[in-house]
């Protein structure tokens, strides 16, 4: 398996790839975890949302490695 994405030309780092599927996962998780009031229990909303964009990134590399193997 290569590490790269081969996109019309162009090579881009599956990391990179992870990162932008992630931002996206991230937004909607976010976005629901304000809806059902979790920021309200949080004491530092900036850290908590790096730390839950950290988590999600290495679910979803794993998850990559899982479904692409």
């Amino acid at each position: 398996m290569s590490g790269e994405i081969d996109i019309y030309g162009v090579y881009i780092p599956n990391l990179l790839a992870l990162a932008l599927a992630t931002l996206v996962v991230s937004l909607v998780v976010r976005r629901g975890l304000a809806y059902l009031g979790v920021y309200g229990f949080v004491w530092h909303r900036g850290l908590f949302d790096v730390a839950l964009y950290v988590v999600l990134l290495q679910g979803m590399s794993l998850l990559s490695r899982w479904w692409l193997s």
